[in-house]
């Protein structure tokens, strides 16, 4: 059963991946361990290798120390709240899938003969736990600072400081407000247009306005999530 493991393991080459993220691994079997997908093992209960999920935990912890140390260090006069907003934009599963299939992880992975003929190597969930996976390998095998390098360079690169830039990290209903107390010194007005259903199964329609214009609207099932709506609505009517 060892010799298996052994094999499965050293017989995935991850030398171009290695040369492609700049980093030469002392342990390659610990590299290769963040390509094997739990549904892998479903089909191979007889094989003592683990699946990545462990490894996806640390590489989640480590990503997100990661990105608290940058911020902080490079926006320091932002407040903890931005700080917290700017992380759930950087790490959310479809900014790890990215960076997951630009590295091309998907060709690596260890799936089930059902996930494989599934398109699991182009699953957004499963590209993303495996790029976590790979940060965990990387502080493993080589220390904090070249994990640390390594997002920087192929999660953040202009993507988190084009996002703090432009403040996308804020809610529809945040960047409405600001853009309205800069140019009108007021805030906006949102109003319910129209309320349907059950009490206890609501559905909102809710428009902004701007002196008794309606500038945007959205429904929802509930307040905030209709407010948020109508003014996203309203900052692609503003063209913002």
């Amino acid at each position: 059963m060892q010799f298996w493991v052994k094999f499965i393991i050293n017989n995935m080459d991850t030398s171009g991946l290695q040369k492609k993220i700049g980093i030469t691994f002392k342990d390659t079997e610990l590299l290769s361990k963040a390509f094997v997908h739990r549904s892998y093992l479903n089909e191979n209960k007889n094989t003592a290798i683990e699946s990545n999920e462990k490894l996806e935990f640390l590489g989640d912890s480590v990503l997100s120390l990661i990105t608290s140390i940058y911020l902080y260090r490079t926006y320091p006069t932002l407040h903890e709240g931005d700080y917290t907003d700017i992380k759930a934009s950087i790490v959310k599963t479809e900014s790890l899938f990215e960076a997951s299939s630009e590295l091309g992880l998907g060709k690596y992975l260890y799936l089930s003969k059902g996930e494989d003929e599934n398109h699991g190597r182009e699953s957004i969930s499963m590209l993303a736990d495996c790029f976590e996976a790979l940060i965990a390998t990387i502080f493993l095998d080589q220390g904090f600072e070249t994990a640390y390098q390594f997002v920087l360079k192929f999660l953040f690169k202009d993507k988190l400081d084009t996002i703090v830039e432009n403040k996308s990290y804020l809610s529809s209903k945040n960047r409405l407000q600001e853009y309205w107390q800069e140019k009108y010194k007021t805030l906006p007005i949102y109003q319910i247009i129209k309320q349907e259903g059950p009490e206890h199964h609501k559905n909102y329609t809710i428009g902004v306005y701007h002196r008794d214009k309606l500038i945007g609207e959205g429904n929802g099932l509930s307040k905030k999530s209709a407010e948020e709506k109508a003014a996203s609505a309203a900052l692609l009517q503003l063209g913002i």
